[in-house]
């Protein structure tokens, strides 16, 4: 007897559903999460950056701002809180709304120097200059060598230097440098990413259902943790006391990851 296979349609259902359950398994863990808040353009919760370090890192990210209206920021975190770096960023992208809303120029260059990982994640907007075999690149060649050597204000610097290089000048000699592909968590997201997006929109139509006094065939999935608690770092994607703030820009996930 032959076996049967799944049908195309049975298989891109089977995909969706799939989608559904991580859109709500990455809302429930993001409510769980502490994110530091946004006060400047360099962020060193970790604490591995020197005041001058800071300042000059700042100088340069504050002119690419003037001269660009790309806003690019640098943070380290304490921790991942048992994230992948990949999530982590995306979200923090995210909540603190970095380029405009209507460019979605935004950079995020993350440091988690606990877990060893870094991560450059870009807007939208910013995806075909600064893609994701030129972020890779900057990582492996500038950043994570000097992370390893303990260098973190050189790797960041560095980090820095280069995609303001890509951003602002003539990319063709960065195009001839080897295509470093992308690390497997984010080849699996930029797979999966369409089936995410047709989850969120189901996402939207439940929770405005859901306004409404009506629960919904995923009522069940809303999880635990109705009300995310604070605490720590918390806060709002604004700019604490130095009215610093993102703009309202977004990120789909492009960028790389790297680790030393």
């Amino acid at each position: 007897m032959r076996q049967a296979w799944p049908s195309p349609a049975r298989q891109a259902l089977a995909w969706l559903i799939m989608g559904v359950l991580l859109t709500f398994a990455t809302l429930a863990q993001a409510q769980n999460l502490k994110f530091p808040e946004l006060t400047g353009r360099v962020v060193d919760q970790a604490n591995v950056l020197s005041p001058d370090s800071r300042r000059a890192v700042e100088s340069k990210l504050a002119d690419l701002e003037n001269r660009s209206s790309i806003q690019f920021v640098v943070a380290t975190l304490a921790s991942l809180q048992d994230q992948d770096i990949e999530t982590f960023a995306n979200l923090l992208f995210r909540k603190w709304g970095l380029g405009e809303k209507t460019k979605n120029n935004g950079v995020l260059l993350l440091v988690a120097p606990k877990e060893r990982k870094v991560r450059i994640e870009v807007g939208y907007g910013l995806e075909g200059v600064l893609t994701d075999a030129l972020s890779k690149l900057i990582i492996v060649n500038g950043v994570a060598p000097r992370f390893k050597a303990g260098d973190f204000a050189g790797g960041i610097d560095r980090g820095v230097d280069d995609v303001i290089s890509i951003l602002t000048t003539d990319t063709s000699e960065w195009q001839k440098k080897p295509d470093l592909r992308q690390d497997s968590p984010d080849s699996l997201f930029n797979a999966i990413l369409p089936f995410l997006i047709v989850a969120l929109v189901i996402l939207i139509i439940w929770q405005s259902r859901r306004g409404g006094g009506g629960g919904g065939p995923f009522i069940v999935m809303g999880g635990p943790g109705g009300s995310s608690g604070g605490g720590g770092w918390g806060g709002s994607s604004g700019g604490g006391d130095s009215g610093f703030s993102g703009g309202g820009g977004s990120s789909g996930g492009g960028g790389a990851s790297g680790d030393w």
